[in-house]
């Protein structure tokens, strides 16, 4: 079941330990994913290639609302829901601090993404990752697709 692939930070390091017991590469990325677009999943898609397991930290209704005033649209368990249902997201976990960087340093993964609209030193979590010798990188997004747009376009209906 995809509510399975939804863990809580004390979930995680037993799921981490075995991928890497099996010689898997984690990559990790976060964001928001309120309203799941084209964008959305070309980036996770892409994010996954970069590895064997995607962990995908997912930011609470209340970071949402801290980072964006009036969202999410969509609550933080169906968000979860729709992300875990992705055959390319083999973890989704909930983060609720202002950044991932504590999830990061309890994942540990050995590649951190984000879009091409970061530079790697803007990544919170590069040194972490960094530091015990994984990648940063950046994947190409998707040019025209941003939640934002969308609740924008839908309010001119």
């Amino acid at each position: 079941m995809t509510a399975d692939k939804i863990l809580s930070p004390k979930q995680l390091p037993a799921m981490l330990a075995a991928w890497r017991a099996a010689g898997e590469k984690v990559v990790f990325t976060n964001g928001c994913f309120d309203l799941l677009h084209l964008g959305h999943v070309d980036y996770l898609e892409k994010a996954r290639a970069l590895g064997d397991r995607l962990v995908v930290g997912l930011n609470t209704d209340a970071s949402v609302s801290a980072l964006k005033p009036g969202r999410p649209l969509q609550d933080e368990t169906s968000r979860a829901r729709i992300l875990a249902a992705l055959a390319f997201v083999d973890a989704v976990v909930l983060f609720g601090d202002d950044t991932p960087l504590r999830l990061i340093e309890a994942v540990q993964p050995d590649v951190l993404v984000k879009g091409d609209d970061y530079t790697i030193d803007g990544i919170v979590g590069h040194e972490t990752v960094l530091k015990k010798g994984g990648q940063v990188l950046t994947v190409p997004l998707v040019k025209g697709y941003s939640t934002s747009a969308l609740v924008a376009k839908a309010r001119q209906l």
